[in-house]
């Protein structure tokens, strides 16, 4: 119980620092809502087109906004010394480590569920799938974006630098999870490597649940390899926040 307490602490207090902060609500809102509303206007004499590469433009989004929004946060509570406190509080590695993911998750779930509700009910993009399915694929991918982004923050100097670990480690994940150029149409090595980028694997069941009509039942096994990616960068995360007390 106390060990409940002590990482439900931390989350609340992240909640309502984040919430307080517009420049961040911005951020969660009105920038995923603008981007959408351009890629919609831009496919709308396309809705075929639309409806094909949606799946894969809103797994992106979500992936993207999401870990902006943990990179950075994460940064200013080290550059702040919140995090340092922590390290002086009884709370372990993994109380921080879990009072910050469930801080952040939250947020980054209604960002997720924002530009799925907004493409669908407002860009009018077709779907075959139950909503709730598609919910599920995203909120994976949303998690293991906010792991991904307490992982590398840890390393960052300032926030220029977790600017360019966007081209380093977003930029990649684009070109080899078939969002631009179907999997099997890549060279082979590309092809190979790209088993190894947790995106493609949620745009991949996000097409088989919205343009195939498939029930998250019918894909549960394989839902199970974003589980995998989230638990992976998750005891990553546990290692750089080692690396933090350290330093």
């Amino acid at each position: 119980m106390m060990k409940f307490k002590r990482f439900t602490a931390i989350s609340k207090r992240i909640l309502l620092q984040i919430i307080g902060d517009k420049r961040t609500i911005g951020l969660i809102v009105v920038a995923p809502l603008i981007v959408m509303t351009l890629v919609g206007f831009s496919f709308i004499s396309s809705k075929e087109v639309l409806n094909r590469i949606a799946p894969g433009l809103i797994c992106t989004f979500a992936f993207f906004f999401t870990f902006l929004l943990t990179s950075i946060s994460f940064y200013r509570e080290r550059v702040s010394g919140t995090l340092e406190r922590l390290f002086t509080t009884p709370a372990t590695n993994i109380d921080i480590l879990l009072g910050y993911l469930f801080g952040f998750l939250p947020l980054a779930l209604i960002q997720a569920t924002l530009v799925v509700l907004y493409s669908i009910f407002i860009l009018r993009v077709d779907y075959e799938g139950n909503i709730f399915d598609i919910l599920v694929i995203i909120f994976l991918i949303a998690s293991i974006s906010v792991n991904s982004g307490i992982f590398l923050s840890t390393f960052a100097k300032n926030e220029f630098q977790i600017m360019q670990f966007i081209p380093i480690i977003f930029v990649p994940q684009i070109f080899l999870a078939g969002l631009i150029v179907p999997i099997n149409d890549l060279p082979i090595y590309f092809e190979i490597l790209s088993f190894a980028i947790p995106l493609r694997y949620a745009i991949e069941y996000l097409q088989t649940v919205m343009i195939a009509g498939e029930s998250i039942a019918g894909i549960m096994d394989s839902l199970g390899i974003l589980i995998g990616f989230n638990l992976f960068i998750l005891a990553l995360s546990v290692i750089s926040i080692k690396y933090t007390k350290q330093t």
